[in-house]
């Protein structure tokens, strides 16, 4: 049942497996080009095009056009990368370098007639978002018996973004609102353990990532004009911690079953600016007469994210192969924010590889992803406030979908 290792042993067959649609999880952090034998590098790229659109609810606080109670498609196209090198030092130690993106975060709320996500009248702009980040990975690792390693490293994590918030639905409070992330870096690490039998293509591994503590300064304004309600200060803001489980065996001759399962907690992720959340304290101070003072988050999110993948590869000939994978993503929860409206999806993914040696490969992938029904809100829906929650709802968003598209190429030495 030996397969050729260049074909089908690294596990990527389809190199666009990890697009997730729950939060802001990117890549998936893998890390099975570390587990790759022998010295080997490679580089990806994987292209997103998310088709995601709402009906605002029929309430005159959120809409100035009854008629009209679209949101338009709000989702924005994007790219990411992932690059990888390893070294097998000695038959006992390896080394490894890995830089992927793996959270992410870009929406942007076209015009509409209702003046819900979009300022009609004074800024001619929309509800936009825009997050990055990208991860640098070191890894060393440490086999002290046959088929069995341990692995881990430190993490360096860079992080930046812009949001917007434009229109009706965010009130005369926060219509207008800008806050601009400044770039930081931070650090964190992460560990893991992998088992190999080469002699029937089987890898089983489990990583752990910790989670990463920034300090960020952000500028915040109201169309342009400086906010100065409190003193100025950092935001805190940690990016989640993670598991990966990663598993792979030969089946039957020439064919290969793999899967992944993750989890990341998200349900420990917040984001309140300073200015932000002081404008929040006293809205929510009046609005309930002094009951709740506490305000509430920019964004966050409520349940965690986990995610399944199962997949079979197949070679063909000895320089073609092909894969096909399905999975399951459970979002975040819903009700979610107007700034990530998903909750989760099911997807479908066909791969092909082509080897024009035996030291190399390009392989490219499709993936179709059936986006969870979800409902909206604005931020105030999980506080404790009776009635709030109905308030609080603010768009249907059904029937959406997003298409990925990937390449990478890999390289022995």
């Amino acid at each position: 049942m030996k397969l050729k290792n260049i074909v089908l042993g690294s596990l990527c067959v389809f190199p666009a497996m990890y697009v997730h649609a729950a939060a802001m999880d990117q890549s998936g952090q893998s890390i099975l080009a570390f587990l790759e034998s022998g010295n080997y590098a490679e580089g990806g790229l994987i292209i997103g095009d998310p088709n995601i659109s709402g009906k605002l609810k029929n309430r005159p606080e959120l809409l100035d056009d009854p008629k009209n109670q679209n949101t338009g498609d709000m989702a924005s196209s994007f790219n990411f990368y992932n690059f990888a090198l390893k070294f097998q030092l000695t038959d006992d130690l390896s080394f490894g370098i890995l830089y992927d993106q793996p959270f992410g975060a870009k929406i942007s709320y076209p015009q509409q007639s209702n003046n819900s996500y979009f300022d009609n009248e004074f800024s001619h702009e929309g509800t936009d978002v825009d997050i990055k980040t990208q991860n640098l990975s070191i890894l060393f690792g440490y086999s002290p018996f046959k088929n069995f390693q341990f692995y881990g490293g430190p993490v360096y994590q860079e992080v930046k973004g812009r949001v917007s918030l434009r229109g009706k639905a965010y009130t005369e409070a926060f219509n207008g609102y800008n806050a601009n992330f400044k770039k930081d870096g931070e650090t964190g690490w992460l560990a893991g353990m992998s088992y190999q039998i080469p002699e029937i293509a089987l890898k089983a591994a489990i990583t752990y990532r910790s989670k990463i503590k920034y300090k960020l300064q952000v500028d915040e304004d109201m169309f342009g004009q400086p906010i100065q309600l409190v003193d100025s200060a950092k935001t805190k803001l940690d990016t989640p911690q993670s598991i990966n489980i990663d598993f792979q065996s030969g089946i039957a001759d020439k064919t290969l079953a793999y899967a992944n399962l993750r989890w990341v907690n998200w349900k420990k992720f917040e984001s309140r600016p300073v200015q932000f959340g002081a404008i929040s304290k006293l809205l929510m101070t009046e609005a309930t007469n002094g009951v709740y003072t506490e305000g509430f988050n920019l964004d966050g999110y409520h349940k965690d994210q986990y995610s399944a993948l199962l997949g079979i590869g197949h070679q063909f000939t000895e320089k073609w192969s092909a894969s096909t994978d399905i999975g399951w993503d459970s979002g975040t929860g819903n009700p979610a924010s107007t700034l990530g409206p998903m909750k989760g999806s099911w997807s479908l993914g066909l791969g092909a590889q082509f080897n024009p040696a035996s030291n190399y490969f390009v392989a490219a992938g499709v993936k179709y992803f059936w986006l969870g029904d979800v409902t909206s809100e604005d931020g105030t829906y999980f506080l404790p406030i009776d009635g709030i929650k109905p308030v609080a709802e603010q768009a249907d968003f059904k029937n959406n979908h997003a298409i990925a598209y990937a390449l990478k190429i890999g390289y022995r030495f």
